[in-house]
């Protein structure tokens, strides 16, 4: 097998979880092969660089085996290398979001009947 549909190896390298989400991606612009955007039946080949967007987090992947085939992750895990920029990236936006979230925190719970008088308060001066 020399070449293989982006949308099925997405699929079987386990970046989406159906081949329609692989194909949606693809059509929305998500994936870019060699830099340029693609169709759902454009081929890759083992060398080729693939860019993911996928939920804010963008994967830069090299292709070193081609599979139509879905199996096990750590089959799946063979077929592509990350780059090190991409690793690098990620793991910087994987502190920024744990930052945000310490810097904004949340309620516990649901406000008890004293904190809704106060919000229902709060919301009628405005």
């Amino acid at each position: 097998m020399t070449t293989v549909r982006i949308d099925k190896w997405l699929w079987a390298a386990r970046f989406y979880k159906t081949r329609s989400l692989a194909c949606d991606a693809v059509n929305g612009g998500h994936i870019r092969i060699n830099d340029s955007r693609c169709k759902c039946s454009r081929s890759v080949q083992a060398g080729d660089k693939v860019r993911i967007n996928k939920d804010s987090m963008q994967f830069t992947v090299v292709v070193k085996l081609l599979s139509d085939k879905r199996g096990s992750a750590p089959q799946a895990q063979k077929m592509y290398e990350e780059t090190p920029q991409s690793l690098e990236q990620r793991e910087l936006q994987r502190t920024q979001r744990k930052l945000n979230v310490m810097a904004n925190p949340h309620p516990q719970g649901r406000p008890d009947k004293r904190q809704r008088r106060q919000l229902k308060k709060w919301r009628q001066v405005e």
